[in-house]
């Protein structure tokens, strides 16, 4: 079962985030709905948006939020946007799991 925000495709994930960066911490705070009705999984990062370091900082939140390595975690659209998608390499099953613990 998807919770709307992430999607099995063969071999990986594909999670919607939305992020908020220049933060006080680095954190998930569940699932937020965006103005189209999709729903995102909203992450805030202390990292500034220049020169990738958010989209870095994500990843790396992400990863250790589902207990993956930092490298099976990419963006794959949307590097300048607040709106991404992210891939997330591994058993869909068990990533989904750990997503539908995150979102709640």
């Amino acid at each position: 079962m998807t919770a709307g925000f992430w999607r099995p495709v063969e071999g990986c994930v594909l999670v919607e985030v939305r992020l908020t960066p220049k933060s006080a911490a680095d954190r998930i705070e569940g699932v937020v709905a965006a103005s189209d009705g999709s729903l995102r999984l909203k992450a805030r990062v202390r990292a500034v948006p220049e020169d990738g370091k958010a989209n870095k900082a994500v990843e790396q939140l992400l990863a250790k939020a589902l207990g993956v390595p930092k490298s099976a975690v990419s963006i794959v659209a949307g590097h300048a946007a607040r709106s991404k998608t992210l891939r997330v390499d591994g058993d869909p099953a068990s990533i989904g799991a750990a997503l539908e613990r995150l979102a709640e």
